[in-house]
C-alpha cells in the first residue's frame, strides 16, 4: 500500500498545452489574419457561472484567442436561446461556441446545445461530438473528460485491460469519459449514487473516476490499495468529490482540487478552438 499519494499536477500540465495552443494560435492568426475566436453564452446572473466564463475568457486573451461573451437575461426562453447560438453557429467569425451551463430549469438545455454546430462544439456537448468521440471518429471531446485522458497519459497510466471505475454518469463527464477509457481497451464500470453496496465495486477499481458532484463522497475505503484516482469534483469551499486526506494514504497517484482535473479542463477548450478555427480557416 502507498502511504502517500503521488499528486497529478493538472496545473502544470494545463499551463504547457496552453502554451502549445497559443503559439498554434498565432501561427493561425499569422497565416490568416484572423484570430481563432470563442464566443461564450451565458444566461442569467448564476456567480459561479459568472466566475467561470470571466476566468475562460481570460485564459482565451492570454492564448491569443478571441473571446466574444453574448449575455442574456435569466428570463430567456429556449427559443430566444436556441436562435442566439443558431445565429453564432452561422457566424464566419465565431470558430467555438461555448454555453455556460446550469441554464435555468426553464429551459430546454439539450436543445441549446443541440443548436451548436458540430464544428464550432468546442465544449464537446452536442449528440454529434458524444457519438464520434464513443465511435473514435474525428470530432471533439467533453472537455473535463479529454483533460483526464491528457492526465493520465502525462502520467504513464496504461488503461490496457485495466479495470475502470466511473462514479457519476452526467451527460458531459461521467458518461463520456467512461467511452474515452473504453476506446483505450480499459474495461469500465459505471456507479453513481444510487448504486448499491458502491464500496465493494469501487475497491476493485484500477483507476477510480470521481464524478459524482458530492462532497467527499469517496473515502480511503472506497479505494483499491494503489489505484489511480481521479477527483472531478468541485464543490462549495474547494472540496472535490473524494476524501483527500484518506484517499492519498492508498492511491498511487491522485489528483488535487482544486489543481488538478479543473485547470486542464479549461486547456482542453483553448487546444480544441484553436483545432477548430484551423479547420474552419483550411489550415488543418
Amino acid at each position: 500500500m502507498s502511504s502517500t499519494a503521488r499528486l497529478m499536477d493538472g496545473s502544470a500540465l494545463a499551463r504547457r498545452i496552453v502554451g502549445q495552443a497559443a503559439e498554434r494560435a498565432a501561427d493561425l492568426t499569422r497565416q490568416t489574419g484572423r484570430a481563432p475566436c470563442l464566443a461564450t453564452v451565458l444566461v442569467g446572473e448564476d456567480p459561479a457561472s459568472v466566475t467561470y466564463v470571466r476566468m475562460k475568457r481570460a485564459r482565451c486573451e492570454k492564448a491569443g484567442i478571441r473571446s466574444r461573451h453574448v449575455e442574456l437575461p435569466a428570463a430567456t426562453t429556449t427559443a430566444e436561446l436556441v436562435g442566439t447560438i443558431a445565429a453564432l453557429s452561422q457566424d464566419p467569425d465565431v470558430h467555438g461556441i461555448l454555453l455556460q451551463h446550469p441554464v435555468g430549469p426553464h429551459i430546454d438545455e439539450r436543445a441549446a446545445f443541440e443548436a451548436i454546430a458540430p464544428e464550432k462544439d468546442v465544449d464537446g456537448v452536442t449528440f454529434h461530438s458524444f457519438a464520434a468521440m464513443s465511435f473514435g471518429l474525428d470530432g471533439f471531446a467533453s472537455c473535463t473528460p479529454g483533460g483526464i485522458l491528457r492526465l493520465l497519459d502525462h502520467y504513464e497510466v496504461d488503461l490496457t485491460g485495466k479495470h475502470a471505475v466511473v462514479v457519476g454518469r452526467s451527460a458531459i463527464l461521467g458518461k463520456p469519459v467512461g467511452m474515452l477509457l473504453l476506446g483505450r481497451n480499459a474495461t469500465v464500470t459505471y456507479c453513481h449514487s444510487r448504486t448499491t453496496d458502491l464500496a465493494s465495486i469501487t475497491r476493485e477499481a484500477d483507476v477510480l473516476i470521481a464524478a459524482v458532484g458530492r462532497p467527499r463522497f469517496l473515502h480511503g475505503e472506497h479505494i483499491k490499495p494503489g489505484a489511480v484516482v481521479i477527483d472531478a469534483g468541485y464543490n462549495p469551499g474547494n472540496v472535490g468529490d473524494v476524501d483527500f486526506e484518506s484517499a492519498s494514504a492508498r492511491a498511487s497517484l491522485l489528483t488535487p482540487v482544486p489543481g488538478g482535473v479543473g485547470p486542464m479542463t479549461i486547456a482542453v477548450l483553448l487546444t480544441q478552438t484553436v483545432d477548430a478555427a484551423a479547420r474552419q480557416l483550411g489550415v488543418a
